[in-house]
């Protein structure tokens, strides 16, 4: 059993939350040592800017340039425009903390609601120079795929990546049952980077299934691909993993379906686990927030690693 599988409390082989990251993360630890040195250094500068010994000089919201990759199978899968702009209207919201349902934020935890100032369009130039709706669309023979990154690749049945450099590559596909997304952190390979969504739970509308058809799955594996770790920190309900941000209270694993206020874990009572957290695996309409040491992590990865791609986008 994989580590995603083994740490993830399942309560329906159809409608739980997986996402694929940190068994992404894993395997590249154990096969890519430059992949080990660079995380150790973008998580040396995370800590730094989280606890504030350093901060962001950005004044201004950017905004990054996407290019989505629509792999499709059958005809079904091969998703519209109208489906993938629903997409980029729910992390301009989500990433701006203008989403409506912020406003239940319990209110022991609003004073820590932050705006991470980042904002998303489809790309209006390809790697090429020549004007683009930012959409590529393949048909492939592959059923579905995994996290393995095949993919990412045009040789395996996918699609290779624009330049990471320039584009948040995100690859919408069949995803195999039960996974979601994963993102890569930070650190890895231009050539795999970016996120990948099932096409039912991309977007609002379409083939989007609810209860993930609140755009929310790209928000948390963006949120990955910004450097943000799972809310409870990946230690299979041990009360001892962390998140690696400060004002995210500790929580034993995570939180599947739309809890009720307080949901207590770990000794956290009274206020309990943040399972409306954007870096949960509530369901779409339960996950509405990020916080300020969550924007800080975010911050140091554009302003380094990512830097690169942030010359690329807009100031706003």
């Amino acid at each position: 059993m994989s580590d995603a599988q083994s740490y993830l409390r399942v309560t329906s082989a159809d409608y739980s939350r997986w996402c694929g990251a940190m068994e992404v993360h894993r395997r590249l630890l154990d096969r890519n040592p430059d992949y080990a040195g660079n995380r150790a250094l973008i998580e040396n500068t995370a800590f730094a800017y989280e606890r504030q010994e350093r901060t962001t000089a950005r004044q201004s919201v950017i905004d990054i340039p996407v290019v989505v990759h629509v792999v499709y199978n059958t005809p079904q899968q091969n998703i519209s425009d109208a489906q993938i702009s629903s997409q980029i209207d729910v992390l301009n919201q989500d990433f701006r903390a203008k989403n409506p349902d912020i406003a239940g934020v319990p209110g022991v935890w609003r004073g820590l609601v932050a705006d991470p100032r980042i904002e998303f369009h489809l790309a209006r130039t390809d790697p090429l120079g020549r004007p683009t709706d930012g959409v590529t669309r393949t048909q492939t023979s592959n059923e579905d795929f995994g996290t393995d990154d095949l993919v990412k690749f045009t040789l395996s049945g996918g699609m290779d990546s624009w330049p990471a450099n320039s584009y948040l590559n995100i690859w919408v596909c069949q995803l195999q049952r039960g996974l979601l997304g994963y993102a890569q952190f930070p650190g890895g390979a231009a050539a795999t980077d970016g996120v990948v969504i099932t096409h039912t739970g991309f977007g609002t509308n379409g083939t989007a299934t609810a209860p993930f058809n609140g755009g929310r799955t790209s928000t948390h594996e963006i949120g990955h691909w910004l450097n943000l770790r799972h809310i409870w920190g990946d230690d299979d309900q041990g009360c001892s993993g962390s998140d690696f941000v400060a004002d995210t209270p500790n929580q034993a694993g995570p939180n599947l379906g739309s809890p009720t206020f307080p949901s207590v874990t770990c000794g956290n009572a009274p206020n309990g686990d943040m399972f409306m957290n954007y870096m949960d695996y509530t369901d779409d309409v339960a996950m509405f927030m990020f916080t300020q040491g969550q924007v800080a992590r975010m911050d140091a990865v554009l302003d380094n690693a990512r830097l690169s791609l942030m010359r690329q986008a807009v100031p706003v």
